[in-house]
């Protein structure tokens, strides 16, 4: 059957080529090597038979068309070469009709699936629709299957400007819905970039899938450009970790990849060798779901260990309950327990925002970066329960109460160290069970006025430092003062390390916000891409806001542009000192000089302005409430530059 020819415009003008000179122009999806020599316009394929070198970018001598890349020749009209070799280039259609250039091309084949196909619509189907990263040379086949999953609207992708805020955006889009995504990169640097992303995603148990290109399986080895043995190099951070083959069941390994970032809280590594991703699908060959694949994870603790909960807490008199972020999706069970027992409730820094700052029985964030109440009431304790924490040395709950811990990972279950009662189960199940098994009549005493009463004695505090002032720019005190007044009450906060990190903690009152955070690893840099891994699961409906130090946000400042390119709302506040101030904290209290932490930054609300984003600069507390409404309700991406002291933390 005789295909169909269809004709392209390439050429507004034939007078745009002149006479012995050599083009690329585009003619549907394919690139044309476009010449004009004797007199006469030949449209040519455009990739060198040998290497693929871009012939419309080389040039006519001696009338010849001569390779940009390796200087062999072919004849400009005739597309061969000299000598009589058979490595001609295909010639095709050409007319000019009212002085344009048109470039006939047969009618494409019916697309055929590809074993990428096949992998990304299962991914797809177990869940996985939000992919960051970069499209390169190494992974455009897979690129291409991504492409066609979003054109049906089954997937939304985000094309960043550095590797490592994809993985971050990944990372920080598990933490908030506990639903993996993808981060997405070429072979070498660019998979390398992705790494500590990754990291953060795997000690704070965000499930994520690293989809990564690789070079052809035929120069493996030979030490080929951009080639990175990348399972050897992913070992240690993706508990799953595999190479797609040609012969792979690639339903089943996209599945188990899935299936076990999910399962496990993980990071899944697949890398698809160059010319693996274009390869047509095996007849027969579907894409899988996970319909009979994965089970409830709402599992009851076993009765021992419950049995012994209950009577402890039956028999304490001074309950307190300390929630970790692995509880947040169970706090209305937690609460409701907390209620039952009358007994105060802290957060560690990761699960800030999980019990408000206003109800009656919350007592704030517990640990370096916490308040005075929340560490009275665990010093005051006589039982702790702790749900879904991990006992980190940041958060600093004490080993010498008596303790039940309840998670839902038994390896978490009494980590670091011994505890009375751990208990295995699911949080919202096990808490429920409790608040149903407890006598009707618990001894626990009602803390809600000695609460009140500490929260009192901390407000007082917070308004005395509220009006320090040095001279040498704002507290931060002030900063999260006014945050705390003017945003939205079901806004997404992304929080950098530093002192910015702890003085939010300390500072900020939430109501009903959400923080995400770069826990265990605590890398610098995370707060930007996590609010746009924040926005890939929200989008428009709630506030996203990062919080960074000038330090943190200067490592992907450049997400500035994909903040505007994709329109999102972003807001971004940072805390500028021209310093590392943590750093320099940390250098005197060891007793060092201070050296090495000063830093040399642009303006920032000008560059956020050249990004096509509102940027605005304030250095007077006076006006902090009036700047930060008009940046929390700009329309798109927003950055507003305070200038803080570094030494009112």
């Amino acid at each position: 059957m005789n295909k169909k020819k269809i004709w392209y415009k390439v050429l507004e003008h034939k007078q745009e080529l002149t006479e012995g000179r050599v083009m690329t122009v585009t003619a549907g999806r394919k690139d044309i090597c476009l010449t004009h020599f004797d007199g006469k316009y030949t449209a040519l394929e455009n990739k060198c038979p040998h290497q693929g070198g871009p012939l419309g970018e080389g040039s006519i001598e001696n009338g010849m068309l001569r390779c940009p890349w390796h200087g062999w020749d072919y004849h400009p009209c005739t597309g061969l070469p000299p000598g009589g070799y058979d490595d001609g280039l295909e010639i095709f259609g050409l007319k000019i009709e009212n002085d344009a250039v048109y470039v006939g091309l047969q009618e494409a084949e019916k697309h055929e699936s590809t074993i990428s196909d096949i992998m990304v619509e299962t991914m797809v189907n177990w869940g996985v629709t939000r992919v960051f990263g970069m499209v390169g040379h190494s992974n455009l086949g897979l690129a291409d299957a991504l492409r066609r999953q979003e054109s049906k609207g089954n997937l939304k992708y985000v094309g960043i400007r550095h590797e490592g805020a994809a993985a971050f955006a990944a990372s920080a889009y598990g933490k908030l819905t506990g639903k993996p995504a993808a981060c997405f990169a070429i072979a070498g640097p660019g998979s390398t970039n992705l790494y500590t992303g990754l990291w953060d995603a795997k000690v704070d148990r965000s499930p994520v899938v690293a989809l990564t290109g690789q070079v052809a399986t035929q120069v493996v080895g030979t030490g080929n450009f951009q080639e990175v043995d990348l399972i050897r190099a992913f070992e240690s951070v993706a508990g799953f970790n595999h190479r797609v083959e040609q012969n792979s069941d690639h339903a089943e390994l996209m599945s188990l990849a899935v299936k076990q970032a999910i399962l496990n809280r993980d990071v899944s590594h697949l890398t698809f060798p160059d010319e693996i991703q274009t390869i047509p699908a095996a007849a027969g060959k579907i894409p899988a779901t996970p319909e009979g694949r994965m089970t409830p994870l709402t599992i009851a603790p076993p009765e021992v260990s419950f049995q012994k909960a209950v009577k402890m807490l039956s028999a304490s008199r001074r309950p307190a309950i300390i929630v970790g972020h692995g509880a947040r999706f169970s706090m209305q069970w937690v609460i409701s327990l907390a209620e039952r027992l009358r007994c105060p409730v802290m957060t560690t820094f990761k699960a800030k925002g999980q019990i408000s700052d206003s109800h009656p029985l919350g007592c704030g964030v517990l640990g370096r970066s916490g308040t005075p109440i929340a560490s009275w009431f665990m010093n005051e304790a006589d039982l702790l329960l702790v749900v879904g924490a991990s006992f980190s040395n940041h958060t600093g709950i004490t080993p010498k109460k008596p303790t039940i811990q309840i998670d839902l990972d038994p390896l978490a279950l009494g980590k670091f160290n011994s505890v009375d009662v751990p208990v295995w189960g699911d949080i919202s199940v096990t808490v429920r069970n409790l608040i149903e098994r407890l006598p009707k009549n618990v001894r626990s005493e009602d803390h809600t006025e000695e609460i009140a009463a500490r929260r009192a004695i901390w407000q007082e505090e917070k308004q005395k430092r509220l009006l320090e002032d040095r001279g040498n720019g704002i507290s931060s005190i002030a900063v999260f003062s006014s945050l705390s007044k003017t945003i939205r009450d079901d806004a997404i906060i992304c929080v950098d390390v530093g002192n910015n990190a702890y003085s939010l903690g300390r500072y900020f009152e939430c109501r009903r916000q959400t923080f995400l955070m770069s826990g265990y690893l605590g890398s610098i840099g995370f707060a930007f891409p996590a609010a746009m891994g924040a926005w890939a699961a929200v989008g428009d409906r709630r506030p996203i806001i990062a919080v960074a130090g000038d330090g943190g946000f200067c490592q992907y400042m450049a997400e500035l542009t994909t903040a505007v390119k994709y329109k999102m709302p972003i807001k971004i506040i940072i805390l500028n000192n021209n310093e590392l101030g943590k750093i320099s904290k940390e250098q005197r209290s060891g007793e060092f000089e201070v050296w090495g932490t000063k830093l040399v930054n642009p303006e920032f609300a000008e560059y956020a302005r050249g990004c096509g984003a509102l940027g605005v600069k304030i250095t007077e507390s006076s006006k902090l409430e009036e700047k930060l409404r008009e940046v929390l309700n700009h329309k798109g991406p927003a950055l507003l530059e305070i200038i803080t002291d570094v030494s009112l933390i």
